[in-house]
């Protein structure tokens, strides 16, 4: 049988490259998506140290052709996708006067709309078990005004979250985002590897209790 495959979304340090680990660690294989093609080398260098099989692509996720297109290559390729993780968003510090319709328009593209794009090239190559977890944010609920996008975008993909969940539970795939309540930091409850630890968690929960949200208060 072949091994368990997560495709992150939004790859490079922080929490994606956190979450890849982890589930590495768990035995898996994975396919990074990114914009940054040092920073993916060096996650996937540390990957295939921890035993996991690694496909990377350098692809503008806000693309949707090519986005897509990178995510059926891994699926073909590996044959299955069991957990797509969505990380990105887009911080633009402007307030809700400075801020204009485009810019607004641009990053919910990349913090919600790209997400869309995932799940649905993914889906061919998921089946009952599989997977859908985004990094969430308590600027869903308390947005700093002068990143006023920050927030909409939080807020829309947990929004999301909830109809891929009832979209994809009669199938068997579920969908959770971890809302995380506090700053990331490098010390403490809030450091990457303790948020990626709670998305894994997240993908564990028993479905007859399954929630679509799941906040993180360290």
């Amino acid at each position: 049988m072949s091994r368990s495959v997560i495709v992150v979304v939004g790859a490079g340090p922080g929490v994606s490259g956190s979450v890849a680990r982890a589930f590495a660690r768990e035995g898996y294989d994975v396919g990074l998506l990114g914009i940054d093609d040092e920073q993916l080398q060096k996650l996937a260098g540390e990957l295939e140290q921890l035993g996991a099989t690694v496909g990377h692509a350098v692809v503008d996720i806000t693309d949707a052709e090519a986005a897509g297109a990178a995510i059926r290559r891994i699926g073909e390729h590996a044959g299955r996708i069991d957990v797509l993780h969505f990380n990105p968003s887009a911080f633009r510090e402007k307030d809700p006067l400075e801020l204009t319709v485009p810019e607004l328009l641009q990053d919910v593209t990349l913090g919600v709309g790209a997400l869309l794009v995932a799940v649905q090239a993914a889906r061919p190559f998921m089946s009952a078990g599989g997977r859908v977890t985004a990094t969430g944010s308590m600027a869903a609920d308390k947005p700093w005004h002068r990143a006023a996008s920050l927030g909409v975008q939080k807020a829309g993909l947990r929004n999301l979250v909830h109809s891929l969940d009832d979209t994809l539970a009669p199938d068997g795939i579920r969908a959770v985002s971890v809302t995380v309540r506090g700053t990331l930091a490098k010390e403490g409850a809030f450091t990457p590897d303790r948020v990626a630890e709670a998305i894994l968690a997240a993908t564990r929960q028993d479905e007859a209790d399954w929630r679509s949200e799941i906040p993180y208060a360290g």
